[in-house]
């Protein structure tokens, strides 16, 4: 960070991007900010990473982000053993636990798979991936302070001046933005301060999470695999999560707040939710942590105010049900990251960073109407129409599309549709396909990340785009695969998966979505097209 004395005289720290807010959101989006050369500050009120295991499962597309920054290996490598399994389990309803064995399968998702992703999905608690992420962010130039809270901020044309202040001591700091991404939760005082509406159903059911440890119950369930099982013939309802492993087990007790408060829920009641939704009176049970929470859906009316950006739960946020969450958070997280860098290093303008809106907004909107579907079909008060309406988790996580003057390409109508379809249509996940490169096995997404880059089979779009690169600030670069060069195929045609013929090209973005494909790529000018296509996306 730098120092300037502005004309008052008050002395304030310049920063290229402030994150407000610690968890998997903030803390991921200064990861992907660093790796595009953003050295931002980020603020957290908490005085340390999560200490509990929310948010455990881990979905393809976010390990494919992890991937693409050098992460997956140490990721994965957090899986409390093979968590594949569990995900193959499913959901389950059982009115006891101990009678899991003939539990009904509420629904068996799909989630990846080997032609779709070079990664799988895995359970992890954010509790062990949040300091991955915090200690990477940090060795890449990002500053972390912990036990302190925005107060207050005020923008202007040129960026964002923020007061912080020291929860230990209560000293204040001001510090000048050029950008604020605001990762600050569902109740976001970034977003109240903005004076931004949201629209939703609201709050649509009251829970406490209740993390426990209980010795006998893998025994009781007879090591059963599932993702949740909603175990429901006791008094209160209680839902386990099998993702993260089981010390402590991660229960969530659902409660009417008419009736009651999470303060009625002592110590002893909590050991009696576990134990009858067990099934065995007198199981051992030890309470480690409990937090109340409230499943609601809620989406902002807008993302982005100026130079302000709301990322996560602070934009979008709906009952857990499909695990959206976190990973729809770091997702925007990803998307606004390489946008915000782009501006900052001049060679993008700002309908690219409008571009972030336009894309995010109506998939949050999707995502937590899709949540709430499957909220409502668990907890059997599906309306007509519901299960019709629920698209697959792979579609969800993997299958988005979308429209806005960052593509080049017809418009989508809707950012979600029925079925899977990664077929290379600008505004979609770039497809996976096996690759060889100097006789290294690769995806064709390990290729997207820090660049714009051009595939193509054809020397032509190639030379263009190497023409194209030299006279111009936006970073492009571009394969030819063929037999004959450092690129080869393994396998699948990529050519066929992209949606384009030999002498064709695709342009996909640095954050691996197709941004303009040309299927048979007979452009009388190569070099003219691609240039004049590179400016209208970045414009």
């Amino acid at each position: 960070m730098t120092t300037v004395t502005p004309s008052a005289g008050e002395e304030i720290e310049h920063v290229p991007v402030l994150v407000v807010g610690g968890g998997p959101v903030g803390l991921s989006t200064a990861l992907f900010l660093t790796r595009h050369g953003i050295k931002p500050l980020l603020v957290e009120r908490r005085d340390a990473t999560s200490r509990l295991p929310r948010a455990p499962g881990i979905q393809a597309r976010t390990l494919e982000l992890f991937r693409s920054v050098g992460l997956e290996d140490e990721i994965r490598a957090l899986e409390a053993g093979d968590t594949r399994p569990y995900f193959e389990g499913g959901i389950l309803r059982t009115r006891t636990l101990a009678e899991i064995d003939r539990a009904e399968v509420v629904e068996s998702p799909a989630l990846d798979g080997p032609d779709i992703s070079p990664v799988t999905i895995m359970g992890c608690g954010q509790d062990r991936y949040e300091r991955v992420l915090l200690r990477h962010a940090e060795e890449a130039g990002a500053t972390a302070l912990f036990r302190t809270e925005l107060v207050d901020f005020e923008q202007d044309a040129d960026g964002v001046t923020a007061t912080l202040r020291s929860r230990d001591d209560g000293t204040e700091r001001r510090v000048r933005a050029d950008h604020l991404v605001a990762a600050d939760g569902a109740s976001s005082p970034v977003r109240r301060k903005l004076g931004i509406a949201q629209h939703g159903r609201g709050t649509v059911f009251h829970a406490l999470s209740i993390y426990f440890r209980a010795p006998r119950l893998e025994q009781v369930m007879h090591d059963r695999k599932f993702i949740l099982c909603y175990a429901t013939g006791g008094p209160t309802v209680m839902t386990l999560s099998r993702l993260h492993g089981c010390d402590p087990w991660a229960g969530a007790a659902l409660y009417d707040p008419e009736r009651e408060s999470p303060a009625d829920f002592t110590e002893e009641r909590c050991v009696q939710v576990v134990r009858d939704a067990s099934g065995v009176p007198d199981l051992e049970v030890e309470i480690v942590a409990t937090v109340p929470w409230e499943g609601a859906q809620r989406v902002a009316e807008t993302f982005r105010v100026g130079r302000v950006f709301l990322a996560g739960d602070a934009g979008h946020v709906h009952p857990p049900a499909g695990g959206f969450g976190a990973n729809t958070g770091i997702h925007d997280g990803h998307n606004l990251a390489w946008k915000l860098a782009a501006v900052h290093h001049g060679w993008a303008g700002e309908g690219l960073l409008d571009s972030y809106d336009a894309e995010r907004r109506p998939l949050g909107t999707a995502m937590a109407e899709q949540a709430m579907l499957r909220n409502r079909i668990r907890h059997e008060i599906a309306e007509d129409g519901d299960k019709e309406r629920m698209v697959d988790d792979i579609v969800v996580t993997l299958g988005y599309r979308y429209t806005s003057s960052a593509v080049a390409g017809p418009a989508h109508a809707a950012p979600l549709l029925p079925g899977l379809d990664l077929s290379g249509a600008p505004g979609t996940r770039a497809p996976h396909v096996w690759l060889r490169r100097d006789g290294e096995r690769i995806s064709a997404l390990d290729l997207f990340g820090d660049a714009y880059t051009l595939l193509t089979a054809d020397a032509r779009w190639q030379d263009a785009a190497s023409a194209v690169a030299a006279g111009t600030p936006v970073p492009l670069r571009a394969h030819r695969i063929g037999p004959d060069g450092p690129l080869t195929e393994d396998g699948a045609d990529w050519a066929a998966a992209y949606g384009v013929s030999r002498t064709g090209a695709v342009l996909v973005r640095p954050d691996g979505f197709v941004a303009w494909r040309s299927p048979a790529g007979d452009e009388a000018d190569p070099r003219a097209t691609l240039r004049e296509t590179l400016e209208r996306l970045v414009a």
